[in-house]
């Protein structure tokens, strides 16, 4: 069988209906775990947001395994049970004042801009995350995002500009380069 690797079985261009949720979640957790991590920036959040995920889709594997495109269905699943939790842990986040002020804070951030990046990323509301992440790292356009975000495709251009602008402030021009450096 010489199928595309990088191409799951269950892609929006085959029937999936006989697929199962083990085969499913066996090769499917990947992906979803790498989506996680860039949503939560943690590890363990993000093996529990995973886990989250294949358990919604495990109870609710009758509508899954007939959607037109499982992956996306499950990065659905995926990006709401994230941005769900968020919010509920929103408040709390607010009732607490930040032990260290905003100045002593980014210089604990260390220099490798991935690391920053991540640490950034985790300072964007929920949403806005979500659209970023799913925007730029995952490279979806920007019809994919607002289809899996039950939002308009305006929405998403404007919280990626806004967002944008947002981590290029906080990076400074410690972290710019420029094409030929």
């Amino acid at each position: 069988m010489s199928e595309d690797p990088s191409k799951p079985p269950w892609s929006a261009s085959r029937d999936h209906g006989g697929v199962d949720f083990e085969e499913y979640a066996a090769v499917g957790q990947r992906r979803l775990y790498r989506t996680a991590y860039l949503l939560c920036g943690d590890t363990e959040a993000a093996r529990d947001l995973t886990q989250t995920t294949l358990a919604k889709l495990f109870q609710h594997w009758h509508k899954a395994r007939v959607a037109d495109n499982l992956d996306a269905y499950a990065k659905t699943v995926l990006v709401r049970t994230f941005i769900t939790e968020r919010r509920r842990s929103l408040r709390d986040l607010l009732a607490h004042a930040r032990s260290t002020p905003r100045a002593e804070a980014q210089a604990a951030v260390p220099s490798d801009l991935r690391v920053t990046l991540l640490a950034l990323l985790d300072e964007l509301p929920p949403r806005a995350r979500a659209i970023v992440v799913l925007r730029y790292w995952e490279d979806l356009s920007v019809q994919s995002v607002a289809s899996l975000l039950r939002c308009s495709e305006s929405t998403v251009k404007s919280q990626c500009s806004r967002s944008l602008a947002r981590l290029r402030a906080q990076l400074g021009d410690a972290h710019v380069y420029t094409v030929g450096s």
